[in-house]
């Protein structure tokens, strides 16, 4: 296989964004996890997750954040799993995480109750967990560790915006070797500015320096050698979230044209847990949790993933076959 082309980006990447120290590391586990499960028949996806820190001085004290928790790419780890996808889970530090997500609003402390006494282990009592207060974690406990036996999921984690976008160009070119059975599920919320290495403060900006004034670079727009150089067989998906339902639809088409690849999930930030748009350059589908989906606990998610898998299908083989 020919070697990735040398875009513009990665000069950038490189010059103003630090490198990690394990991101070879992690791109040698993620080119094996691939290899090993196209091998046994399955295809890989990877599904970005979370959102990115942006540091605002060299030892970070302070930094710009977003909202998101990483729900979406958690919930549909899951259904990817359940529909024979091994998944590279590329999430920020602490964020939601397959199986464990829906507990998240618990204080599990509040789960948890102590039984005093001798216990078989030796111990002077034992920990039970309350399944009223953590419904279904049995059941999602025994898939969790069913999925970790199988070694279905491989998690790699991100916490700045630096090392999100080494880590991503890492797993782009890991999974270029896989071609067509590779997916790219890109649900993480990337900040679209950032400061430069080369022009952060080092320490600590301080207040008594009166009022503070930021400015910040635009991102390189990742997907675009992602898409072109990196991992050019596969089959690419982005997210665009706005907050006007009259722009979204046609910044989804937009995007599509710029960056070539197959498909924009679109949605509004008020109603992305129950309605998204699915738009291909030839194609439109809307994606509705009705209040009877709701109350018998669909997520919107198990509808991205089914829509999509059939996509990666026909992308694969378009004639069928």
């Amino acid at each position: 296989m020919a070697e990735p082309r040398i875009s513009s980006i990665d000069g950038k990447l490189a010059k103003e964004f630090a490198v990690p120290s394990h991101v070879e590391e992690e791109k040698e586990k993620m080119a094996a996890f691939a290899t090993h499960h196209v091998a046994a028949g399955r295809r890989v996806v990877l599904i970005t997750s979370g959102g990115t820190k942006v540091p605002l001085e060299s030892r970070t004290v302070r930094f710009l954040d977003n909202f998101s928790s990483g729900r979406r790419g958690a919930s549909s780890a899951e259904y990817f799993i359940d529909a024979g996808y091994a998944v590279i889970f590329l999430h920020r530090h602490r964020s939601l995480y397959p199986y464990a997500h829906t507990f998240s609003t618990i204080n599990m402390l509040d789960a948890l109750q102590f039984r005093s006494g001798e216990a078989a282990s030796g111990h002077s009592g034992e920990v039970v967990v309350d399944q009223k207060v953590l419904p279904n974690v049995v059941k999602m406990l025994k898939r969790y560790q069913e999925v970790k036996e199988s070694q279905l999921i491989l998690p790699v984690e991100f916490n700045t915006l630096s090392e999100y976008l080494h880590l991503l160009k890492a797993a782009a070119q890991a999974l270029s070797t896989i071609g067509s059975k590779a997916m790219f599920y890109l649900a993480a919320a990337v900040s679209d500015f950032y400061i430069p290495a080369s022009e952060m403060p080092e320490h600590k900006i301080q207040s008594s320096n009166g009022p503070l004034q930021l400015s910040l670079n635009m991102v390189p727009k990742i997907l675009s050698p992602l898409v072109k150089d990196w991992a050019p067989q596969a089959f690419v998906i982005s997210f665009k979230l706005e907050t006007d339902p009259a722009i979204l639809l046609e910044k989804a088409r937009r995007a599509l044209d710029t960056y070539r690849h197959q498909v924009v999930v679109a949605n509004i930030l008020d109603s992305r847990r129950g309605y998204v748009v699915v738009v291909t350059p030839s194609s439109q589908a809307e994606l509705i949790l009705t209040e009877e989906d709701v109350q018998n606990g669909v997520d919107i998610e198990e509808r991205i993933v089914s829509n999509l898998t059939s996509a990666h299908n026909n992308f694969i083989s378009p004639d069928g076959s």
